[in-house]
């Protein structure tokens, strides 16, 4: 059985469940006037849904925490539907269906480790990638002479399909940082 706790104690980054929903708080403000009781504004993601919305309760609810469990996994596949999964340890497997991991697939490599992260020890949510990962250019326009003004770049495709831009002094076959919040470039790898 999960703790209740007040709504007043929820923080950014806890996992809750409100009236049989599961949240995750992205951020919380506490309203408090001088006859009424606190006003508490929540912006949440449902991690199920990937919804972000905003819950308004009041001092003296009670929420249900929410345990997530993050298991070490490695990525060995799409089959076009799923995506799997295989535990290193047990070499159990687990499918997740494409359609739930559209930003993700752009940087899952095979045999990448990730974090899969689990509810109640059953209901898988997601995958949680690293900040930066390393992927390799497999198409990029060639640097055109003289176009170097500050900061200049230009279209790269990256092994997973991801397409991003990249400095005039990559060239085609290297492997480059990408971010995972932003699809974007960082360096060289």
């Amino acid at each position: 059985m999960a703790d209740k706790i007040n709504c007043t104690e929820i923080k950014p980054g806890m996992t809750f469940e409100w009236e049989n929903e599961l949240y995750q708080c992205i951020e919380i403000s506490l309203n408090k006037t001088a006859m009424a009781k606190m006003k508490v504004k929540v912006k949440v993601r449902a991690p199920r849904t990937g919804v972000v919305k905003e819950l308004s309760l009041i001092s003296g609810d009670k929420v249900e925490t929410a345990y997530i469990e993050k298991k070490a996994m490695q990525y060995l596949y799409n089959d076009g539907e799923n995506l799997c999964f295989m535990d290193t340890e047990t070499y159990d497997q687990i499918e997740i269906p494409a359609s739930r991991l559209e930003w993700e697939k752009n940087f899952l490599t095979e045999s990448m480790m990730v974090n899969i992260s689990i509810y109640e020890g059953t209901e898988v949510l997601g995958v949680i990638l690293p900040d930066k990962v390393e992927l390799e250019l497999v198409e990029c326009e060639e640097a055109v002479k003289g176009n170097t003004a500050t900061s200049a770049t230009k279209n790269a495709v990256c092994e997973t399909g991801l397409e991003i831009r990249v400095p005039m002094f990559i060239k085609n076959g290297e492997r480059v940082l990408v971010s995972t919040i932003d699809g974007k470039y960082s360096s060289r790898a």
